[in-house]
């Protein structure tokens, strides 16, 4: 029995990323796919002072810990990761323990521009190196021109995209 969470770095509806994300999780096949929330209120010390932590952000936390592998896909917002995926990070950071810990970890993006989400994936894995999760390395799955890149039905089109996605999922698989 294997248990998947995917995080789509993006809070939109549409979101390309999240639709990457639910291509990864169907090529995965895991028994079990949960897609975690990341819409939490903006991270304020204060907050967490005031009404400690916010159940949404214990249940990403949990999700995390349970899952036996995790996937992300980011969006590139200015040439970084999106501040709702920065903020579910640093939110967790603050949950008890560190539940990335060795958990198995695929990135991939989807942007509107020609490298894909390239400097997304290198800010993403620069915020995950203190929560040390075990993070593929290749193959980099960057969805360039994402409005052209899934059909009406939220599928991935384009043979190289399908089968990079594929091996990345077979990598992740295999880690797992």
């Amino acid at each position: 029995m294997t248990k998947l969470l995917g995080i789509s770095g993006s809070l939109r509806k549409a979101s390309t990323n999240t639709m990457l994300m639910r291509n990864a999780a169907e090529i995965f096949a895991a028994d079990e796919f949960i897609e975690g929330d990341i819409n939490f209120p903006l991270f304020n010390g204060d907050v967490e002072e005031a009404s400690g932590i916010p159940a949404a952000v214990q249940t990403l936390s949990d999700q995390i810990a349970a899952a036996d592998a995790v996937i992300i896909a980011t969006p590139e917002y200015n040439k970084a990761i999106s501040g709702a995926l920065k903020n579910a990070l640093d939110w967790v950071s603050r949950t008890e323990g560190n539940p990335w810990k060795d958990k198995p970890l695929a990135i991939m993006s989807a942007a509107a521009g020609r490298a894909g989400g390239e400097r997304s994936q290198f800010s993403l894995r620069l915020a995950m190196m203190p929560f040390r999760p075990r993070i593929l390395q290749g193959p980099e799955v960057l969805v360039a021109a994402s409005y052209s890149a899934f059909d009406n039905n939220g599928k991935l089109t384009g043979e190289m995209y399908v089968d990079l996605l594929g091996e990345l999922m077979s990598d992740l698989r295999a880690l797992t």
